[in-house]
């Protein structure tokens, strides 16, 4: 991890806070928990509820059933029996990754734990009765993972949630609209959650775009939630995933489907202006979040590579999704796919964890990750890289710092570069790793 002065950094969000007028200052606890966060690179998403009975995915309440109730009925059948915290835990450690982030109740309104604000959760609505985020909370614990959760602002069940502009065809009525009800009820389970469960490495809103149509913008009352999870827990990050820039209170700035700065997908209308907290992007393994049995159009693992390496050549972390089957187990394919990116960040770790983005931008060809005094440059799309007029491709590396040596990471093998006036030329191998060809320049 890179070396932070907590005490600087806690003077300099200080400062910030008094000229933005905002009255959130992170303690030293959070902040080192940010910079232990950015140094994590990979995390694994988990989408579990009652919806994976349906294996339509995790919106089939709002795309196709007209009646909550009916939905609901699925509960009594929900007995995920080959379910092993254990064996989840060890299988997303072997990827590689450093963190969990587990939905702990999504939109359908289903609590994926012991809850005592409602009986519409896993211990008490259905057969099975245990509570998993327990389970799964003391396997983090005991292999050394971080656990983050999940928590939607938005229910499409009870009745006193706000109608927003989702939810509106399962038979809800928005006349019985009751926000403090709802917003009591909410902080109520953040507090179980924050209590009950040990150390939380963040908790990851999602929902607050549900409202964003309204004529009259609708308050949330984020200030004072995220002053609650603060106080409960100092070094817990908080996230929202609004699709903006990020909101006074908030640790860490999270983009869907999309790497930092980019519009390509999601619901952003435009680029969200990236911060200078923490980053993430949350991205599907295959199409769907929550489990969709016809979906089968998983990325491969070269390219779940080149996606984690691209991420981190922005400086962020990957929050890769898995949707796990209404038996408990995650997909033999997801975890294929979890052996197999294990295996690539075994050997080529060092060059993404702990990393901050590099001195070059990202290009056609790759990125670029720093640590320290190591450049490390990645090659993921080699015939995007310009060809001289030999025919031979040749990498054009623009630096300001002095370059001793390159080689190649794997391997060692010393690689000639030529000095110009801007930086470095590198000829490069005919034959390359066609997944991540990297170079090391010291």
């Amino acid at each position: 991890m890179r070396k932070t002065l907590f005490a600087t950094l806690l003077s300099l969000a200080s400062l910030v806070t008094a000229q933005t007028g905002t009255c959130y200052v992170p303690t030293a606890e959070n902040l080192k928990s940010r910079e232990e966060f950015r140094d994590m690179k990979l995390g694994i998403f988990l989408h579990w509820g009652i919806y994976s009975m349906y294996a339509q995915g995790e919106w089939y309440l709002q795309n196709a059933v007209p009646d909550r109730y009916e939905y609901a009925k699925v509960a009594d059948a929900f007995y995920p029996h080959r379910f092993d915290a254990r064996k989840w835990v060890r299988d997303i450690k072997e990827a590689g990754a450093r963190y969990i982030c587990f939905t702990t109740r999504h939109h359908d309104g289903f609590s994926m734990w012991a809850t005592k604000q409602s009986k519409y959760n896993i211990v008490e609505a259905t057969p099975f009765r245990r509570d998993v985020l327990k389970e799964l909370a003391e396997a983090c614990r005991e292999e050394g993972i971080r656990l983050h959760l999940y928590y939607s602002h938005l229910d499409w069940m009870r009745d006193d949630y706000p109608m927003g502009r989702t939810g509106t065809k399962c038979g809800k009525t928005a006349a019985t609209g009751d926000w403090q009800s709802y917003y009591g009820f909410m902080n109520r389970q953040l507090t179980e959650l924050l209590t009950e469960y040990g150390d939380v490495g963040s908790i990851w809103f999602d929902g607050w775009w549900d409202h964003e149509e309204d004529s009259v913008p609708f308050d949330w009352q984020l200030p004072e939630q995220y002053e609650l999870i603060h106080s409960l827990q100092p070094a817990c990050l908080v996230g929202n995933n609004h699709h903006g820039a990020p909101m006074p209170g908030e640790d860490i700035q999270i983009f869907e489907r999309d790497l930092p700065g980019e519009m390509t997908s999601g619901f952003a209308k435009e680029a969200a202006e990236v911060s200078r907290l923490p980053l993430e992007t949350c991205q599907t393994m295959n199409g769907m979040w929550g489990y969709k049995v016809v979906d089968t159009d998983y990325k491969s693992t070269a390219d779940i590579i080149r996606l984690l390496v691209s991420t981190s050549g922005k400086g962020a972390n990957l929050l890769l999704n898995i949707g796990p089957q209404p038996n408990g187990e995650l997909p033999a394919v997801a975890r294929q796919r979890l052996k197999e990116l294990g295996e690539w960040t075994s050997a080529y770790g060092e060059t993404i964890y702990g990393t901050e983005a590099g001195d070059i931008k990202p290009q056609k060809w790759g990125v670029s990750t720093r640590n320290g005094d190591r450049l490390y440059i990645h090659v993921i799309a080699p015939d995007q890289v310009e060809k001289d007029s030999e025919g031979r491709r040749v990498l054009h590396l623009p630096l300001t710092r002095k370059v001793k040596s390159v080689t190649e990471f794997t391997g060692g093998a010393k690689v000639k570069f030529g000095k110009v006036r801007d930086g470095i030329t590198v000829v490069l191998p005919e034959d390359i790793d066609a997944v991540d060809y990297v170079l090391v320049v010291k």
